[in-house]
């Protein structure tokens, strides 16, 4: 699989970014405007929209190769309908997988010449990487967050310095094998070719943040319906994901258990009268309920909305608990300060932001997809952040990942102590 940022296209040629997420699929097309193999505005025109009711995934992992199929499918043809053109290939997002994050350092005798290219790949060079591919897992990103030369750290770019040795502090980001070989076989089913895979975290970050928020240090929430992923990004870079297994859907079955109703009532009722926040009128206002097997007959119950309300709040007050308790053990709950956005469809749950806000103890802001050209009021929406992520990427706006090549004189050092010296080395 290729992990580089994906190349440069020809003057008009096609982008397509595809989201497969366990409720919902989205496809964006998109136009560049390259002039010379350059970009002449930095931003795609999207052309084509596609959006569909997902199939054969559960909790963000494909459970059905020929239901997930059918839906990416129909999703890419409506896109391309409105495209008027087919595409070729696509940048797709990987949801679950057990993706693993972790921070790693790498040194190289580099023999006291000037460093240039050719000693950033050597030290970025995959098979350096090798513990990270055991165990059946697939590397999908290796971003380098600063390099060292000859013990000085905090070095952000080495070339045209001289020294003994090179070091580099790497963000390392794999996935299970078979749930990345799954993900390709549904795309190459439907006569597409896989451009890049991208980690959902990763790609909602890119497509919901300002430059300076990721400078600064902010952390990303994407809520969708079976996953909830957190990126961390710090000095401009993305330094932590995290996939947390819970979402909106959760929510929806919550409701259903609790009130004895069928999902595609308890997810009306969810986007209706659902809260994370209780108000003084909640026990005053009815609402009427249909009890499983009796849809069509007059007979339903009567809850008040605080009742919905005690079902929905509990479990968006554990998931950012969850969010909160795996961002302390790992060490990232205060290196993006307070900063934080909200995404994904579950977001626009009312109450969410301040619940955000108390458990995180962060300054939480709802995002939406960083504005495209050609982009239609249905598709700006959170829904269609990882989407608009994925053609950033394309774009190849983040940090290269050079190509492999040159493996001789790498030397695995220690982790710098991992989280400790890396914050040292930025604070």
């Amino acid at each position: 699989m290729k992990n580089d940022p994906v190349s440069r296209k020809s003057r008009g040629g096609l982008m397509a970014a595809l989201d497969i997420g366990t409720s919902k699929i989205c496809c964006l097309i998109a136009e560049s405007n390259i002039e010379r193999g350059v970009y002449t505005d930095g931003s795609p025109r999207i052309v084509g929209i596609g959006h569909q009711i997902s199939g054969g995934l559960k909790g963000g992992v494909i459970v059905d190769l020929n239901e997930a199929e059918a839906a990416v499918r129909a999703t890419v043809e409506a896109a391309e309908q409105m495209a008027g053109e087919n595409i070729q290939k696509v940048i797709v997002n990987l949801n679950g997988g057990h993706i693993a994050s972790r921070l790693l350092a790498y040194e190289v005798a580099i023999g006291g010449h000037e460093i240039g290219d050719a000693d950033i790949r050597r030290i970025l060079d995959p098979e350096n990487l090798a513990n990270e591919t055991d165990d059946g897992r697939e590397l999908l990103h290796r971003i380098p967050l600063g390099y060292g030369v000859d013990g000085n750290r905090g070095v952000a770019d080495p070339r045209g310095m001289f020294g003994e040795r090179l070091a580099v502090n790497m963000h390392v980001i794999s996935a299970l094998r078979g749930a990345v070989r799954n993900l390709q076989t549904v795309v190459r089913r439907c006569h597409l070719e896989v451009e890049a895979v991208v980690a959902t975290p990763y790609a909602s970050g890119l497509g919901c943040l300002s430059e300076e928020e990721k400078a600064l240090g902010v952390t990303a929430i994407d809520m969708g319906s079976g996953i909830t992923s957190v990126a961390v990004f710090f000095d401009g870079e993305l330094v932590h994901t995290d996939i947390v297994p819970s979402g909106g859907s959760h929510v929806t079955k919550d409701i259903g258990r609790g009130l004895v109703t069928p999902l595609k009532h308890a997810e009306r009722l969810k986007t209706l009268y659902g809260n994370a926040i209780p108000s003084a009128n909640d026990d005053q206002q009815l609402i009427q309920v249909p009890s499983l097997g009796e849809e069509e007959t007059p007979e339903s119950n009567m809850v008040s909305r605080s009742v919905i309300v005690g079902i929905v709040r509990p479990r968006i007050e554990e998931l950012f608990e969850l969010v909160h308790e795996r961002l302390k053990k790992s060490g990232f709950d205060q290196v993006a300060g307070r900063g934080l956005v909200l995404t994904g469809g579950a977001s626009q749950l009312p109450g969410v932001r301040e619940v955000a806000d108390k458990i995180l103890d962060k300054h939480a802001r709802l995002g939406r997809p960083i504005a495209l050209s050609g982009t239609a009021d249905a598709a700006s929406g959170p829904t269609f952040t990882v989407c608009a992520g994925l053609l950033q990427y394309g774009l190849g706006k983040r940090t290269l990942e050079p190509d492999p090549g040159f493996t001789k004189g790498k030397t695995p050092i220690s982790k710098f102590g991992l989280i400790g010296q890396w914050l040292r080395d930025n604070f």
